[in-house]
């Protein structure tokens, strides 16, 4: 995305991508695009086909104590809506504009380290097809995720990490059947927290909490849909179809930021610099925001030898970074069982808190303009 914005700009870059180009065509990841990301893929010319295919979603639901609760996020926000569009899906569009305009991307290049980042010719070294190779240019962008090379670029006692670890992961199933829900479900249990979600309308994308050791060979097809249908039960009597299971993974979960998120002529952004649990739907959706703002402050750079917009890259960026933090964070909380809950403290507290988002229009909003992605943070 940032090559694609950057080209725009007529400013050259060069995308290293570790994997073939059929492996990152097919690897289902994210897939709830915001409102705005929505409007910067139609505004730079990548959106045509989400347009056709994505699905425009203009609610949630909330379930818990066998009742359903529907978020109206378009009411409550003016308009604005979520758009249901594989991450894979939006990887091949910008693919297929990258190379229809001739652009530099080098599939199976693994990037082998980062140096001279506080010079003015950083250099990045990668190998494809068992040769290595060293790139020079102006500035380097880290968008590498979270086990790259990149960050690890910045000297020690540069960057300040936080972290935290959730005692709890993702079952997550592709299946191979229609959505029981036109809308995202994300729902309360006292078995844990269950999502239902969807690729398009024959495939379903489903979740269920689960301990981040829990071994997939524990799961049968069968004790799954048994343990889904199980979570989203209501009292008035709620369905699943189960389908062949086309996928299985299990994903842990963590909050992790690290400031800030520049040093030198290396920018940080994506993965690389921050991760969130994907209750809020949000990792996509903060990658592309950092990625806007680095190319418009490259731009400048390029068009007026001015450093300021790069010299605030990282502060710009790290106030929406928090704010989706805080509310991946404030999602996941609320929504989850925790080990140790014992007394079941906790979770009447999750209840209690599900009952007035639920109830009070000003906290409903609040959810909804943090969920389709606030305009300006």
């Amino acid at each position: 995305m940032l090559a694609h914005l950057l080209a725009r700009h007529g400013i050259d870059s060069v995308v290293l991508e570790s994997r073939s180009r059929d492996y990152v065509g097919q690897r289902v990841r994210a897939g709830v695009l915001e409102q705005g990301t929505v409007d910067l893929l139609t505004a730079s010319g990548v959106g045509e086909r989400m347009q056709r295919e994505g699905l425009v979603h203009h609610g949630i639901e909330l379930r818990f104590e066998g009742q359903g609760h529907r978020i109206p996020l378009t009411e409550l926000t003016g308009g604005r809506s979520i758009t249901v569009y594989g991450q894979q899906e939006v990887v091949k569009d910008l693919i297929q504009a990258r190379l229809g305009a001739g652009g530099a991307l080098l599939f199976e290049a693994d990037a082998l380290g980062v140096d001279e980042i506080d010079s003015d010719r950083p250099r990045v070294h990668y190998r494809q097809a068992n040769q290595t190779h060293t790139l020079e240019s102006d500035f380097v962008a880290g968008c590498d995720g979270f086990w790259g090379v990149s960050r690890h670029a910045v000297p020690a006692g540069v960057l300040n990490v936080y972290e935290k670890e959730y005692p709890f992961a993702w079952l997550g199933v592709l299946a191979a059947t229609p959505p029981a829900s036109d809308e995202l479900i994300y729902a309360s249990h006292d078995r844990g927290f269950a999502l239902l979600s969807m690729r398009s309308p024959e495939i379903s994308r489903l979740y269920l909490q689960c301990r981040p050791d829990e071994p997939l060979d524990d799961w049968s097809d069968e004790r799954i849909w048994r343990e889904l249908q199980a979570r989203f039960a209501t009292d008035a009597g709620f369905t699943l179809h189960p389908g062949a299971m086309l996928e299985k993974s299990v994903t842990t979960m963590r909050s992790f930021v690290v400031e800030p998120m520049q040093y030198g002529r290396l920018f940080l952004a994506g993965d690389a610099a921050h991760i969130v649990p994907p209750t809020g739907a949000k990792g996509m959706n903060l990658a592309i925001a950092d990625v806007r703002v680095l190319a418009d402050a490259l731009a400048h750079w390029y068009a007026t030898g001015r450093s300021d917009l790069l010299d605030a890259y990282s502060a710009t960026c790290l106030r929406r970074v928090w704010r989706a933090e805080h509310f991946s964070w404030w999602m996941t909380s609320m929504l989850h069982r925790f080990p140790d809950d014992d007394g079941g403290f906790q979770y009447r507290l999750q209840l209690s808190q599900l009952r007035y988002v639920t109830t009070s229009h000003a906290a409903a909003t609040s959810l909804a303009e943090n969920y389709v992605g606030l305009e300006k943070v």
